[in-house]
């Protein structure tokens, strides 16, 4: 007789705590997930507050820029204005849609789903605050063989004078009024894309940074190719900035500054940074060991220290994207159920991770950065393209696209791909899968552009700008 009630319990409805629970319960075993859907529903961070929502408003943004370039290919007329309110109420639908989807995906693959939040108890048992739906709330108590730590990250907002006035990237999606004035706070990929959205959507937005230039951790020349480009677009970007206190006062909130001066805005985001969501886990009292912020600490297989409970995503605050949180899941339920039937079992590498930031223009990025690839192989080989884009010849836009491959000289394997201006995450996509296969650049040289096309320009770099 099996001891406990499953074989897996998963704290966490979001991207990798259903791809785990959905899996495993393939795997023909017993599974139940908890996820506190009283705010949001499943999908966590990504579906309800993140990538899906930022990238729709992303798209929002695009179309009134569209609407202004069309002139320059003969359309004429009074442009767009946007409703705020139907932006809203479309993009709610679709989030609840999609909480449907998630649903229905682990109900049909034999989870339980409890409505709950969920903390460890000691042992291999769960507490369980049940929500029940006349708002009442519940307790029950479970135990698992196996717990799955999945409960991903939340804003940070830092404590100073006035921070009860101003808003986090959650609340960005379904502010009441339209900001026309946006003070956005921070120089990470979430501050630059909601300030480029913004500014797109019409909101006069001022962008303050502490440090000397936005996307830190990024490579430099991308960096500043990027905050030449969001100026121009019509932010206003101010870096080494800092703020004093934030005011609010008839005509709005008075930000101040370290520098002495004082922004009016609607709407002051903080988009500071974010932390592993442990807060009432039971992390402490169970022996869970912990790292900086909070952070779940495990092992190559994504263990804790209490054999039984693991972690994966954002909690344990090592590449927080959802892909990676999916890659990780998918190893925890390998290691603990086996592979699917004639599958190898998975392995997360954190080399050639693409990644995207959703600004205006794009950044689309594998690999290494030009100071790493030279830290890590001494001579890089670097090739470059910039170049105003076709479709721009017309448009009267003035934006324009950079492309960056970086070479490692002595194997000719391309070790970094960086590009800054349109669609460059679906770009970049395709060539991290090349990248991935140990791409050399001859190889790029052999194969053949797209004409005319912007990612020709990655096969068709001939003459390197920097030869060591």
């Amino acid at each position: 007789m099996n001891p406990f009630d499953f074989d897996l319990f998963v704290i966490g409805g979001g991207s990798g705590g259903v791809r785990a629970a959905r899996m495993a319960a393939q795997r023909g075993v017993r599974v139940a997930l908890a996820e506190a859907q009283g705010t949001e529903g499943l999908g966590g961070t990504c579906v309800n507050v993140g990538c899906i929502p930022k990238k729709l408003y992303s798209y929002a943004a695009h179309y009134a820029e569209a609407a202004h370039e069309a002139a320059g290919y003969g359309w004429e007329g009074a442009p767009p204005a946007l409703n705020w309110q139907t932006l809203k109420t479309n993009r709610a639908a679709e989030i609840t849609r999609l909480n449907g989807v998630y649903s229905n995906l682990l109900r049909g693959s034999g989870v339980t789903v409890f409505n709950a939040f969920a903390s460890l108890q000691g042992g291999h048992t769960i507490g369980l605050s049940i929500l029940n739906a006349d708002g009442s709330t519940g307790h029950q108590q479970v135990t698992a063989r196996h717990i799955l730590l999945a409960t991903g990250g939340r804003a940070h907002v830092p404590h100073f004078q006035g921070r009860e006035h101003v808003v986090t990237s959650d609340d960005m999606f379904d502010l009441p009024a339209f900001p026309q004035r946006l003070v956005v706070v921070g120089g990470g990929y979430i501050a630059c894309e909601f300030a480029s959205i913004f500014n797109g959507l019409g909101a006069k937005v001022t962008q303050l940074y502490r440090g000397e230039q936005i996307l830190r951790g990024f490579d430099q020349e991308v960096r500043h190719f990027l905050a030449n480009e969001m100026t121009k677009a019509g932010v206003d970007l101010r870096l080494q900035a800092g703020v004093l206190a934030v005011e609010r006062q008839p005509d709005g909130l008075h930000v101040k500054l370290e520098d002495g001066n004082a922004l009016v805005a609607d709407t002051v985001l903080y988009a500071t940074g974010r932390v592993p969501n442990v807060d009432g886990l039971g992390l402490s009292a169970t022996g869970v060991a912990q790292g900086a912020q909070g952070a779940v600490l495990v092992n190559d297989q994504y263990q804790t220290n209490l054999p039984h409970v693991f972690a994966v995503g954002d909690v344990t605050a090592r590449v927080q994207l959802t892909p990676v949180a999916l890659g990780e899941a998918m190893v925890v339920v390998d290691h603990l159920f086996g592979p699917a039937a004639g599958k190898p079992h998975r392995q997360m590498a954190y080399d050639c991770i693409p990644t995207a930031v959703f600004t205006h223009p794009n950044v689309g990025t594998v690999g290494l950065t030009e100071a790493q690839a030279r830290e890590q192989f001494g001579h890089v080989t670097v090739f470059r393209s910039e170049f105003r884009s076709l479709k721009h010849t017309l448009s009267g836009s003035t934006e324009r696209t950079l492309m960056k491959l970086l070479v490692d000289t002595a194997t000719d394997r391309v070790v970094g791909l960086h590009m800054v201006g349109a669609e460059a995450g679906e770009i970049v996509q395709g060539f991290a899968v090349a990248m991935k296969a140990g791409a050399t650049k001859a190889v790029f040289d052999s194969t053949l552009g797209i004409h005319p096309t912007a990612a020709e320009e990655f096969v068709t770099m001939r003459d390197p700008v920097k030869p060591n």
